[in-house]
């Protein structure tokens, strides 16, 4: 069901447009590119950091192959604890990164801080305001229940009940292509722990 605001489509059911989805892709490369350059780890950080960032990317390969975008209503694996594993992943794996980039005078804490800012005050909001109407109107009364069993981000401890058949698929991940999540954060960490050798 479309929204319409004085005649035109609201902002949230607006047609997904590649080329600027691209630009802020390249936009954030380029930022993510700049700090790291910048930046001053140490051992230590690096080795916290990655700590998180292979917890977050642990999350997200467990939940790239169990993920079959919008054809299924997938319960299944990391999604009996929470509705969104690949975003609780990218929100460590942001964390252990700027953890690692470790900035003059705490620079990257407040890049951290603003990271966080934007996560929870505007990205998640809007996706919880967008996307479970759309997996509602494709899968009706289920995903009802499990929309009011399974928390949105921070995982519950009890699972959900009734998981999708199926378990984890290598092909399900390749074609979701956290292969190349994984190899990207391969090598950051390696040129941080580089760096942090270099430096020190």
């Amino acid at each position: 069901m479309l929204r319409r605001c004085c005649g035109r489509l609201s902002l949230d059911d607006q047609p997904y447009n590649k080329t600027l989805a691209n630009l802020r892709l390249a936009a954030l490369f380029v930022t993510v590119a700049a700090l790291l350059w910048i930046s001053h780890p140490t051992p230590l950080s690096v080795y916290v950091g990655f700590g998180l960032v292979a917890l977050g990317e642990s999350i997200r390969f467990w939940a790239a192959g169990h993920l079959f975008k919008t054809q299924e209503l997938i319960t299944s694996g990391p999604y009996r604890f929470t509705r969104n594993p690949l975003y609780l992943g990218r929100l460590l794996i942001f964390t252990g990164v700027a953890v690692m980039a470790w900035l003059p005078y705490g620079v990257n804490l407040v890049v951290l801080v603003l990271g966080w800012a934007g996560f929870f005050g505007y990205y998640l909001p809007r996706k919880e305001r967008v996307e479970p109407d759309r997996l509602r109107r494709t899968h009706g009364e289920p995903y009802d229940r499990y929309f009011k069993a399974v928390p949105a981000l921070f995982p519950t401890p009890i699972p959900y009940p009734a998981p999708s058949a199926g378990g984890w698929s290598s092909d399900r991940m390749l074609r979701n292509r956290e292969q190349w999540m994984v190899l990207g954060l391969l090598l950051i960490s390696a040129f941080m722990l580089w760096r942090a050798h270099t430096l020190s």
